[in-house]
């Protein structure tokens, strides 16, 4: 049967099916061996000839909303800020009162804007989309080199995948496509994103399901939280259910760095909306003056306007991401995200793998030998009846510590695989000489597992005291026990975890990481706090705190949180660093207690245990080799699980969010100031203080001077604490630094009178506007110089970038009035004795601002 093209319907016994669509309701009445037949493949997978032909007419398996955005549609998209849609707006009401050249430099800003922001995001896509592939899933695929060659099991890019793959699924893995269950044993998939029910979901291979039954169904977008399981692609990109409930204009919900950058910008464009009726209203009342002077009203507004914003932005964080990638191997996902790493006062982390190397050895000398040979044996037969490729790191430690010996000798009839919840895993094994039984071998948490024993309470006290004083010790703890049932064929359920047979702890011993005792230092001087939430023992979760020099305090376990409201939660949760014996829910909870409480919090995990935890920060943070799911939904993934790594990452989000703060601060006093003195000379001299296209030209050279504050180096003390965009500081800017560049603007109009007779009248307006326009760009240059973030910022030489361009505007400011351009804008060479006054002014209004910016600090 030769394969379809996408859309085409395939003939098979029964109903017609499109294999190009999103899973439809009439796959419910075809069996396994129909879909097999429809897709044209076997239980043994495809061959590698087939799968490149289905690649090349399927197309790759991406979701729409993932392709690579062009650089138009970038453009395009850029539009929709909101100080360039008012800057857009502005020139269309310049162009419609025929002000023809102060439209055309609207518009030249709204393209500039737009081309760099397209283009800074453009070029930092394509750089990190090799980085990204580092990161990119893989599926466990069966193919096929040619015709008649044995099917092995391979890793396939997700992006590979095609219709007619046989995939196998594993705890923790994505679900790569949509896929029809073939086999599966004890597996529960987790699709809260598709069908928004919160427990995992159970999954079997229907041979007959009905129409609309889905539990023979996987669908790509959601996880397996416990079991295994086979199964052929039937849908793959577009095509999938995924992408047909999710849809393009899916996005994830807004960040802490879009709301400070909204409300910022929200305040802005209020008081730009205020300005030009300001302007028209008190020239009309004062001066007589009507539509005229709208040109130069809607100029004024744009001056108050930080149309840069998005571009500065977007080439800080891009510039940050890009570093980072390329020195300490982080991939940031999500640009935004770096900022939020830079105000991350609060880091949750899980011991295992972070505080510690995450590579559990067994630890003879606590372990009980029955207990240990026990667990090896169900270790095994749970990594074989469950179709496992890899054992869990507890189980590896355990097959490490002992021998075919011990597992041999026994069958393997059953497993009920590990889940978060239950916390035990469970393998039905027959005994060799022991006819008409089973063996439940149970391993798995101390409390979980004692509480299944049939002991006396007495006895159960004695073992959890026993347990406590071995995880003092800083051992981890595995409880096995063992349950006699008479043989049958039926399955086994987690009701029959009952009435065991104690058999002993197997002690685990989990170094630390080499590297941890630097990284909690480190992290301490930056002021983010460490929260360990853990699944481990109190005393073990304690000891590896007090090993690296962390006060553990009072260690919460998760079972205090259930009776406690979010406000009681959020007080014991600010208070508390170790919270221990949690579930996944528990560990969301005390993340979304934090965030509430008012701290950024970032949390760092790569389990499935750890997802819900991930999802509830403001910044979810992965290794490379975490389970697939957590790895895609992350914000930040790390090269490797260690502390050093994202304490790299919180010093680039806080060098990115303070030159981003730079640029604000300079950019709103600087404007702010030129709009009150322009009101103020408006209603003083008997013309337009500046022309339109004076405005606009002073506006566009400061604009482009300050592309340089997103190459500053910020000083060493501004990266020593949590950095976050606050609008009541840039209210401080706004009225603290721009009233007091006002003044000097007020001061510049009595210099002007001093040193040109008739500056303040209509017959010397030239001179008014070179001399105002000289010391707008003077003063804005110094602006840049002592209100900016880098280093010796108010004390010695600037970096190169920013010492440049501040030379440049101020350079700018001082030829152009004596440049053939400047009739062209109507301004005029200055008298001599101007400029040495005007320095002599310069200096005190340095002077002033440095006292201010140190009060303000």
């Amino acid at each position: 049967m030769t394969m379809p093209g996408p859309g085409e319907s395939v003939a098979v016994p029964g109903p017609a099916i499109r294999t190009a669509t999103a899973v439809r309701p009439v796959l419910g009445d075809l069996t396994a061996l129909q879909i097999l037949r429809a897709l044209d493949v076997g239980p043994r997978g495809l061959t590698d000839a087939d799968a490149e032909d289905r690649l090349a007419r399927w197309g790759p398996n991406v979701p729409p909303a993932a392709r690579r955005v062009s650089w138009p549609a970038r453009f395009c998209r850029s539009l929709r800020d909101p100080f360039t849609a008012v800057l857009f707006c502005l020139g269309l009401v310049s162009a419609l009162v025929a002000a023809w050249g102060t439209s055309c430099v609207i518009l030249a800003l709204v393209l500039v804007s737009c081309a760099l922001r397209a283009h800074g995001e453009f070029r930092a896509d394509r750089a990190g989309a090799g980085l990204r592939d580092l990161v990119s899933g893989t599926a466990s695929v069966k193919r096929r080199r040619h015709e008649g060659a044995e099917p092995r099991m391979r890793e396939v890019p997700v992006d590979d995948l095609v219709p007619g793959d046989v995939v196998h699924l594993a705890p923790g893995d994505l679900v790569p496509a949509d896929l029809r269950l073939l086999r599966a044993r004890g597996l529960m998939v987790q699709q809260a994103a598709l069908s928004g029910e919160s427990e995992p979901v159970a999954k079997l291979p229907l041979d007959a399901p009905g129409a609309s039954d889905t539990a023979h169904l996987c669908f790509q977008g959601s996880s397996v939280a416990a079991g295994s399981g086979t199964g052929v692609v039937v849908a793959t990109g577009a095509d999938t259910r995924f992408a047909a409930v999710r849809g393009p204009r899916h996005g994830r919900a807004e960040s802490s760095f879009d709301r400070s950058v909204q409300g910022i910008s929200w305040l802005l464009i209020r008081f730009m909306l205020i300005t030009p009726p300001l302007v028209l209203m008190a020239n009309a009342a004062l001066r007589g003056r009507g539509l005229e002077t709208l040109p130069f009203a809607v100029a004024v507004a744009v001056g108050l306007t930080p149309e840069m914003l998005p571009v500065i932005v977007t080439i800080c964080l891009a510039r940050g991401a890009s570093s980072l990638a390329r020195t300490h191997g982080v991939i940031v996902r999500r640009l935004p995200a770096l900022h939020d790493l830079g105000a991350v006062d609060v880091l949750c982390v899980d011991k295992t793998g972070t505080l510690t190397q995450g590579r559990p050895v067994v630890d003879r000398d606590r372990t009980d030998p029955d207990a240990l040979r026990w667990a090896g044996a169900a270790a095994w037969w749970t990594l074989q009846a469950a179709d496992l490729t890899d054992p869990d790191p507890l189980d590896e430690a355990v097959l490490t510590a002992t021998g075919p010996e011990d597992w041999e000798r026994y069958d393997g009839v059953d497993v009920l695989p590990f889940d978060p919840v239950r916390r035990l895993a469970t393998a039905v094994l027959r005994s060799p000489g022991r006819l008409g039984a089973h063996t439940l071998a149970v391993k798995g948490a101390v409390q979980e597992v004692l509480e299944r024993c049939a002991i006396s309470e007495d006895e159960r006290e004695g073992l959890f005291r026993r347990a406590d004083a071995l995880a003092a010790e800083g051992v981890r703890l595995l409880a096995v026990a063992t349950g006699q049932r008479t043989a049958r064929t039926r399955g086994y359920t987690p009701a029959d975890e009952r009435g065991l047979e104690f058999r002993g702890f197997v002690a685990f011993h989990d170094p630390l990481a080499e590297t941890a005792h630097d990284a909690v230092r480190s992290l301490a001087e930056q002021e983010v706090t460490i929260k360990v939430l853990t699944g481990d023992h109190p005393e073990t979760a304690a000891r590896a705190c007090r090993d690296l020099g962390i006060d553990p305090g009072s260690v919460i376990t998760g079972d205090r949180l259930a009776g406690l409201s979010g406000e009681e939660l959020a007080r014991l949760a600010a208070g508390t660093t170790v919270f221990a014996r949690c579930t996944p829910a528990d560990k969301a909870r005390v993340v979304t207690a934090l965030r509430t409480h008012g701290h950024t919090t970032g949390f760092l995990g790569d389990g499935v245990n750890d997802l819900p935890a991930l999802r509830a920060a403001d910044v979810g943070v992965c290794p490379r080799d975490g389970a697939d799911t957590v790895r895609e939904s992350a914000d930040v993934v790390l090269a490797r699980k260690d502390l050093t790594a994202i304490g790299h990452a919180v010093l680039a989000g806080r060098h990115s969010s303070a030159n981003i703060a730079s640029y604000l601060r300079i950019t709103l006093s600087s404007n702010m100031g030129n709009v009150i003195a322009m009101l103020v000379a408006g209603l003083l001299v008997p013309f337009l203080p500046m022309l339109p296209a004076q405005v606009l030209v002073q506006n566009l050279c400061f604009d482009a001077a300050q592309l340089a504050l997103a190459h500053d180096r910020p000083d060493a003390a501004e990266l020593r604490r949590p950095t976050k965009l606050s609008r009541s500081v840039f209210l401080r800017s706004l009225t603290g630094f721009g009233v007091l560049g006002a003044l000097a603007d007020l001061a510049t109009f009595a210099v002007l009178a001093a040193c040109l007779p008739g500056a303040l009248g209509p017959e010397d307006q030239a001179g008014f506007h070179a001399g105002w326009f000289t010391e707008n760009l003077l003063t804005q240059a110094l602006v840049m110089l002592l209100l900016r973030t880098g280093r010796r910022a108010a004390g010695g030489r600037a970096p190169g970038a920013v010492r440049w361009a501040a030379t440049g505007l101020a350079v700018t400011g001082v030829v152009l009035p004596l440049s053939p351009m400047g009739p062209w804008l109507d301004l005029m060479p200055l008298p001599a004795v101007y400029y040495p006054v005007l320095g002599a002014l310069l200096v005190l209004y340095a002077a002033a601002l440095l006292v201010l910016h140190r009060r303000t600090r």
